[in-house]
């Protein structure tokens, strides 16, 4: 597991650069790409939130966004006073570019599971990545070790 995920981690770092983002930026992009596809629309404040970045740090991550032509700020049609995050027109296709063989060899290894079997599998994610989540903030909580303490 902890190969899977440093692979993982590895990856998006590379899939990153061939983007001309970097991590968090990546990252603060499949959250927009999650929204957009559910139908949602997101303010700055939203992503932060789901980020676990400041405001003003998401300022820099859109401001980056946008000049690399993922997406672009549109006013809010029900508060004036806020702007949406929308994506661009052509930031799916270019995701999907570099993102597609991953999914097509992922879609080939699922095809060798029957139904109940990725049922199993989609359980066992679902519920790992919430006692993962659920870990990291018991993390999160407590302080960091001094570097006496080691």
């Amino acid at each position: 597991m902890d190969r899977m995920i440093a692979t993982a981690q590895f990856g998006q770092q590379d899939i990153a650069r061939r983007l001309g983002l970097n991590v968090t930026d990546l990252t603060c992009l499949g959250f927009l790409i999650e929204a957009s596809t559910a139908g949602e629309s997101l303010v700055a404040g939203d992503l932060a939130e789901r980020a676990r970045l400041t405001t003003g740090a998401v300022t820099g991550v859109l401001n980056r966004l946008e000049k690399a032509g993922y997406i672009r700020r549109a006013p809010d049609p029900d508060d004036r006073r806020r702007v949406v995050v929308v994506m661009e027109e052509t930031a799916q296709e270019r995701i999907l570019a570099v993102y597609g063989p991953v999914y097509e060899r992922l879609g080939a290894l699922f095809a060798d599971y029957g139904a109940d079997e990725i049922a199993v599998l989609t359980d066992w994610f679902t519920r790992a990545r919430g006692l993962f989540e659920e870990a990291l903030r018991d993390i999160r909580e407590q302080p960091p070790e001094s570097p006496e303490g080691r």
